[in-house]
């Protein structure tokens, strides 16, 4: 029969080799894993997209035809922008190209009652970042903050480099309780969570609420093209 000490060193080698059998399996695997999760929540984001920027041009086929349709090419062309490679960075100057796009389509529907400022003359166009990240949150801010109002809502989009980090910020009114939408988590916890497989730890969103107004906030690593 074996003895102990054999024994002991015969299930120490055993686990040894299942600890690295599971660590390379894990890293064989995970990719794949997080791929299939950039995936998933990339399609939560488009369907919602799509919808919101169908709406505005339903609002306008009766009011004004000719700009319904330029409108829908408009759209043509961010779908085919939405259909990149999920798994891929994009440059903030295309990021900030597709949130102006978008402006342009709910500035179209709501008119006087949108007025937005862009702050972005320190934004670096260089910069990478996880393709729609930012257009959900002025989406989000349009949504929960001007919409359900009766008056001009200002939203403020604005874009910078501090040192290594790239700090982007969207800050609308913060309605009073009977005014506002439930519903924005989802859109907040799925860029979380997106920031989270592209960097890690390296990125944060943040939100608050004060003197009447809601802001988001993300701060990621500047890295380049």
């Amino acid at each position: 029969m074996p003895s102990p000490a054999r024994t002991l060193v015969l299930t120490a080698l055993v686990a040894a080799s299942l600890l690295g059998y599971f660590r390379l399996h894990t890293k064989a695997f995970s990719p794949a894993l997080a791929e299939a999760r950039l995936q998933a929540l990339q399609a939560r984001i488009r369907p919602h997209f799509l919808f919101n920027s169908l709406n505005a041009v339903l609002a306008l086929i009766r009011r004004d035809p000719k700009r319904a349709e330029r409108t829908l090419e408009d759209l043509a062309d961010l779908f085919r922008t939405l259909m990149a490679d999920v798994r891929q960075f994009v440059r903030l100057a295309d990021e900030i190209a597709l949130l102006e796009r978008y402006a342009e389509i709910e500035q179209l529907r709501l008119g006087e009652r949108l007025r937005i400022s862009w702050e972005l003359d320190a934004a670096p166009s260089d910069a990478l970042l996880p393709p729609m990240v930012l257009q959900p949150l002025l989406e989000n801010a349009i949504y929960h903050g001007v919409e359900p109002g009766t008056g001009v809502g200002d939203v403020l989009v604005r874009i910078e480099r501090r040192g290594e980090r790239v700090h982007a910020a969207i800050e609308n009114p913060h309605l009073e309780a009977g005014g506002q939408r439930t519903g924005n988590r989802m859109a907040l916890d799925n860029i979380r969570e997106r920031l989270a497989l592209f960097f890690d730890a390296e990125a944060r969103l943040e939100t608050r609420i004060a003197n009447g107004r809601y802001r988001v906030e993300i701060e990621i690593p500047y890295r380049r093209t």
